[in-house]
């Protein structure tokens, strides 16, 4: 069972039954050759699946947003789950479903995803610096 202890501009301190964190993660995943079709209906499906699968790996969605080649966002996971099985997971999920509900996403591309990605640890900027920008992706 985990319990936040206190929350510090969004990065909350939690426990764990052997594990106390503060771990938060930037992530970006791009479409396949970088296509624009994170957009529309595909855009709202996909960000309610991530949502779906972050609450099921027991993770925090702090920030997540959109643009039609690429997804970003920020996480708190436990340390021993690992942030790698959550991409793993958010990938296999949203690709399989996004893929049989929209056929348009079969014939443009073999896969959704690409196998590579970005992940950074937020340590060095702060967290309210990193979530202001990824929420202000779109404005630029």
């Amino acid at each position: 069972m985990r319990r936040i202890l206190f929350d510090m501009a969004g990065a909350s301190l939690r426990s764990g039954a052997n594990v106390t964190f503060r771990c938060a993660d930037h992530v970006v995943r791009c479409p396949k050759y970088r296509r624009k079709v994170l957009t529309g209906d595909i855009e709202r499906r996909l960000k309610g699946l991530i949502r779906e699968v972050i609450e099921k790996k027991r993770a925090r969605l702090i920030e997540m947003e959109t643009m039609p080649d690429h997804v970003r966002l920020l996480v708190e996971v436990d340390p021993r789950f690992g942030i790698h099985r959550l991409v793993r997971a958010v990938k296999g999920h949203t690709s399989r479903l996004l893929r049989q509900e929209f056929p348009s996403l079969r014939s443009r591309l073999p896969a959704l995803w690409t196998n590579s990605y970005f992940v950074a640890t937020v340590g060095g900027a702060t967290l309210e610096g990193v979530r202001q920008y990824i929420a202000e992706q779109k404005n630029r």
